[in-house]
């Protein structure tokens, strides 16, 4: 239970479906540490794993009438999400903690205390489905009907094990039914915005959350400083304060005069240089992929037809993957695609289910042998 709307509204109907209910919030990140602040040294407002979110959670379980606890993993979501995170935009990498968060704490994390409990399921408020195919023997993940709201993206490392528990009761729905159920059980929740920014940094500025975090830390050394802006043929064109305040695709912010339009096309955090190109040079057919998990199948020895997502909010392209070695494969697209980021999760599907999904380590622009 995360204190919003979604994972309340869940709990709602699983209630009313007759299922005896336990309610756990993860105390994943202390707002108040210091680096989570504004110029003035205050908390950041959030609206994700903050103590007001804790405390809605606490607030919609009493109002159910089930049993609520709260399991701190500060610890672990450190080490395991935002260490990280930083280290992977300071190798010039754009990451996306929350794919790594639900896989690799929340879910693992839940799964050993439903089990310690007795309990048979491991319910929340994603917008994914989840069906089991006899013929199969396998458990199969699809996206959510409201394809508006769909989250079967950051699921794709689910494993067989971890998808035979999960339950998502809003995976038929939109959030405006969602909403409904909310207002129906006169939950307190039922207006509450929701999040849109990565919990750990909720006013969007990652390269700031960087900066005060190796400060705490003491590990300001780790901080690249200042560098060169290269063109892809190397022509110094300005200086940058650090690789983790640009991201690939980017055009505001580059800070150079230019007749045409600027993009970051590449962050090369071993020169410690940003390269910069025009908006065609963002066009790539082909990357590696990384860390992959199929969910559909066992990993396949054969080339595999899929429409494949770079990102969150890219539109899935047809795509050939062709599995190699270490657990990667290599991505070809039938039409090149716009900004392939390494570091970001790409998710392969053939219609509304998860196929697979995996990391990107490279793209074509810049693409060296990897067989």
């Amino acid at each position: 239970m995360s204190g919003g709307v979604d994972s309340s509204a869940a709990a709602a109907i699983l209630k009313e479906q007759g299922h005896e209910l336990v309610g756990f919030t993860m105390q994943l990140w202390n707002q108040r540490r210091g680096i989570s602040v504004d110029e003035n040294g205050d908390p950041l407002p959030s609206r994700c794993c903050s103590l007001d979110d804790v405390y809605d959670a606490r607030r919609v379980a009493e109002e159910l009438g089930f049993p609520f606890y709260v399991l701190n993993l500060e610890r672990e979501f450190e080490r395991d999400v935002v260490q990280p995170f930083v280290a992977s935009y300071l190798s010039g990498e754009t990451p996306i903690p929350c794919v790594s968060c639900n896989s690799r704490l929340k879910f693992a994390s839940l799964d050993k205390l439903a089990e310690s409990l007795g309990c048979d399921k491991v319910a929340t408020g994603h917008y994914a489905r989840v069906e089991f195919d006899e013929a199969a023997n396998r458990h199969r993940l699809f996206r959510g009907r409201n394809l508006d709201k769909d989250q079967s993206y950051f699921l794709w490392e689910l494993t067989q094990e971890q998808l035979s528990r999960a339950m998502f009761p809003l995976g038929e729905m939109s959030k405006p039914e969602v909403r409904e159920v909310a207002r129906a059980s006169s939950l307190a929740v039922a207006e509450k915005k929701e999040s849109q920014e990565i919990c750990f940094v909720p006013d969007g500025d990652y390269a700031g959350f960087i900066d005060r975090y190796l400060a705490a830390e003491d590990s300001q050394d780790r901080l690249p400083g200042e560098g060169e802006i290269v063109s892809r043929s190397g022509e110094v064109m300005g200086h940058h304060d650090g690789v983790h305040h640009y991201t690939i695709g980017q055009r505001r912010g580059i800070g150079i005069a230019h007749e045409k339009p600027l993009y970051v096309i590449n962050i090369d955090a071993p020169k410690n240089q940003v390269v910069v190109g025009m908006q065609e040079d963002l066009l790539s057919r082909e990357f590696i992929a990384a860390g992959v998990n199929w969910v559909a199948f066992d990993q396949p020895a054969m080339p595999v037809r899929a429409e494949v997502r770079v990102r969150y909010r890219h539109t899935p392209a047809e795509a050939t993957i062709t599995p190699l070695e270490h657990n990667r494969v290599r991505v070809i697209f039938e039409e090149p695609q716009r900004a392939i980021t390494p570091g970001q999760a790409t998710v392969f599907y053939r219609g509304d289910e998860v196929v697979g999904g995996g990391w990107i380590v490279k793209s074509q622009a810049f693409f060296e042998e990897a067989t």
